[in-house]
């Protein structure tokens, strides 16, 4: 297995929990940063994401006010390959419990995400 310091995989848990606040969601810019320009998502609900359409949900999403908090449970990260890091989690939003995994790669002088996942629990 390749190995990543710890500092490294603390750095990346970091951007997982920034990238799920509501201030960085809010924030297009950082979220530009944030998400790799070929990234793909897979939600819970099945739908396939690319970089443009989970940014335009996530606009909508920190414009309404009435939009719940995601709460992280059980994050964890571990190297794949060099430059390469998975984190999985579970998420809570109200009643939706989803599992998580994120694989985020090092690129450009800093971390990205390309591509996340999410399977409903309940």
């Amino acid at each position: 297995m390749p190995h990543t310091d710890d500092a490294t995989l603390t750095t990346v848990l970091d951007l997982e929990r920034e990238l799920q606040s509501p201030q960085t969601r809010a924030d297009a810019a950082r979220l530009r940063d944030l998400i790799a320009p070929d990234f793909e998502e897979v939600g819970a609900s099945g739908r396939v994401w690319d970089r443009d359409s989970i940014l335009a949900m996530l606009e909508s999403e920190s414009a309404d006010p009435d939009s719940p908090t995601i709460e992280i449970d059980d994050l964890r990260a571990r190297t794949i390959a060099p430059g390469v890091v998975r984190v999985s989690w579970t998420s809570a939003q109200r009643e939706r419990r989803a599992r998580r995994t994120s694989i985020w790669c090092e690129r450009d002088g800093g971390w990205r995400q390309v591509h996340h996942q999410g399977t409903l629990l309940t």
